[in-house]
Formats: structure tokens, C-alpha cells, sequence
């Protein structure tokens, strides 16, 4: 078997955590992006996450650097299994006393909305979006959190897709409601 090639490091403190999840990635080049998307959502920035913003670039002038290509390839392109890095966080997460799970917890459901202009994107549909407490076009994504009201960390999430975007609708066995959702995801956590 040949050798793993080495990645470069993320910075200070970031690559102890990171190298936690390095035999979930088979190859460098998700290494390294695994790295450099967890070094721009937790580095301070002074803009939203946008791709460019999480690889330090300027918003339209920087779209072309190298590192928002490599960053964009990695979240779009390269094949990498995203509940894998998700088992990982939450097996890191309850190792440490401070933030595993114990009976004084709970697991808080939440569906929470997106606006979106287009339809063509799978899950949008004119919906009730709760954040902005109206009906628009969006996304809902129900989602669990653990908290014991001095810690909390999500655990997972699962967009809801309307029932028309299948072939038979609300009788279509892959059609889940949000309550369904939420029971599953809950039974997940």
C-alpha cells in the first residue's frame, strides 16, 4: 500500500481536530479542503460565509483565486461522505466530559426556513417559513440539537422535500412529513 502523501497543516490549534477526521477522506486533495472549509467557518471574518469569503478572498474579484476553486471543487465536486464527518464530530464531541450527552440533556427539534428566489432547486417550494413568520419560497430543513442549557452542538439535519416534488405526492412512499422527519432525526440523536 502506498504511503499517504502529507496535507498541509490547518492553522495552530485546528489541525490536532482536523487530523481526527483525516482516514474519513481518501485523498489529499479532501484533505486539504476538509481543512481549509473548517479553517474559514471558524476563522473570524468580517462578512457572511460566503465560498469566497471562507477562503479569505474578496467576494466577485477573488471567485477565480486558486483557493475558492479548490474550496468550491471540495464542497461540489469531490465525492466524500458527509454523515462520515458528521459520525466523527459527534464521537469527538462525546469524548470530552465537558460536552457528551448525559440523562440532564435534551434534544431540541427545529424547522427552520431559507428563502430562496428559485424553484428549480430541489426542496424549494412556497412554503411557511418560520423565521420571517410567512409564507414564501424556500427551504425547510428540520434539524436536532443537544443541549443541556450551558452546552449545545447540532446533531444532525434533513431538508424537507415537499411532496411534489415526487411522483405520486403525499402518497409517495419516499414523501416524509416534518413530523416524520423529526422523529427519525430525534431517534438518530
Amino acid at each position: 500500500m502506498t504511503a499517504r502523501r502529507p496535507c498541509p497543516p490547518a492553522p495552530g490549534p485546528l489541525e490536532e481536530y482536523a487530523a481526527r477526521f483525516d482516514d474519513v477522506f481518501f485523498s489529499l486533495a479532501q484533505r486539504r479542503g476538509f481543512r481549509e472549509y473548517l479553517t474559514g467557518l471558524l476563522a473570524p471574518r468580517e462578512r457572511n460565509k460566503t465560498i469566497t469569503c471562507l477562503a479569505g478572498a474578496e467576494p466577485m474579484a477573488g471567485a477565480r483565486m486558486p483557493g475558492v476553486q479548490r474550496l468550491q471543487f471540495f464542497l461540489s465536486e469531490l465525492p466524500w461522505e458527509a454523515e462520515q464527518v458528521n459520525d466523527r464530530r459527534l464521537e469527538l464531541l462525546r469524548e470530552q466530559p465537558e460536552t457528551a450527552p448525559h440523562d440532564g440533556g435534551v434534544i431540541v427539534i427545529d424547522d427552520s426556513g431559507d428563502r430562496k428566489d428559485v424553484t428549480a432547486t430541489a426542496h424549494v417550494v412556497r412554503q411557511w417559513l418560520g423565521r420571517y413568520g410567512k409564507i414564501d419560497n424556500g427551504i425547510v430543513t428540520v434539524t436536532t440539537v443537544w443541549t443541556d442549557g450551558r452546552v449545545y452542538y447540532p446533531l444532525h439535519a434533513q431538508p424537507y422535500t415537499p411532496a411534489h416534488h415526487f411522483a405520486r405526492g403525499r402518497s409517495d412512499p419516499a414523501f416524509c412529513t416534518k413530523p416524520h422527519l423529526a422523529a427519525a432525526l430525534a431517534a438518530r440523536g
